[in-house]
């Protein structure tokens, strides 16, 4: 199973811990985090890790193994590096009060495709808290926006 902390939703800016348990000692797995952008485009990340003795995959204790997006003690490197499929595309995000939507998937293996899907995870990435308001300014030519909190 996936472990996330905060558990269903944070904000996109806060630290994601992400942990893998029930695992077999020392067993071999990949992390894989995609999300969908606004206009629908496929961004993804992932990396081989190997469980520790208790079957465990902690990414703040654990470094990714190379051969992945990124290798080392990266607690958060699969948010950082999310790379497009499309070339040259940027993430960008216009609508403030819909979340990104993380999907993190566990397969079995260090194979190119992914070897048996184990676990999978979601987890909504937001841009406002709770009870922030939002309000759209305009005068003359002066475009913004006004966010008021609760």
């Amino acid at each position: 199973s996936i472990r996330l902390s905060p558990a269903a939703r944070s904000l996109f800016d806060e630290p994601l811990a992400i942990a893998v348990q029930g695992l077999g000692p020392q067993q071999p797995v990949t992390l894989r985090a995609s999300l969908r952008d606004e206009k629908g485009e496929l961004f993804q990340a992932c990396a081989p890790y190997q469980a520790g003795h208790d079957g465990e995959v902690d990414l703040a204790r654990c470094p990714a193994l190379p051969g992945g997006s990124f290798c080392g003690l990266e607690p958060m490197g699969l948010l950082w590096a999310l790379q497009p499929q499309k070339p040259f595309w940027r993430l960008v995000k216009r609508d403030m009060q819909t979340p990104f939507v993380l999907e993190l998937e566990v397969f079995d293996g260090h194979e190119d495709p992914p070897g048996r899907l184990l676990a999978q995870a979601q987890h909504e990435l937001a841009f406002l808290r709770d009870g922030v308001c939002r309000v759209p300014v305009r005068d003359g030519r002066i475009r913004a926006t006004l966010f008021l909190p609760p």
